[in-house]
């Protein structure tokens, strides 16, 4: 897995993203992963269903990770927050 061929998702609309995909696979990519964190985690699921479902049919989910990143918040003395991550692998 390379990171080049890496999609973090964010607060835009989904379609950015579905978009980024694309141009990804459309670029030569053989695969393409997917990666969020806390509440975008729902947005990245619906990427890899549209890309999926709508676009790319030969695309197919190749991993799924999930897993949990330890965050520190700006105020030092806080404790460390954990915050759920998933990366979806596609592959054409």
């Amino acid at each position: 897995m390379s990171n080049a061929n890496t999609v973090l998702i964010g607060k835009k609309p989904t379609m950015n993203y579905v978009l980024a995909c694309i141009t990804f696979f459309n670029g030569g990519a053989k695969e393409v992963n997917v990666k969020a964190r806390g509440k975008a985690i729902s947005r990245a699921i619906d990427v890899a269903e549209v890309v999926r479902r709508k676009f790319l049919p030969d695309v197919k989910v190749n991993a799924i990770a999930i897993g949990t990143d330890q965050i520190q918040p700006h105020d030092e003395e806080a404790q460390l927050s954990n915050v759920s991550t998933i990366e979806i692998t596609l592959k054409r």
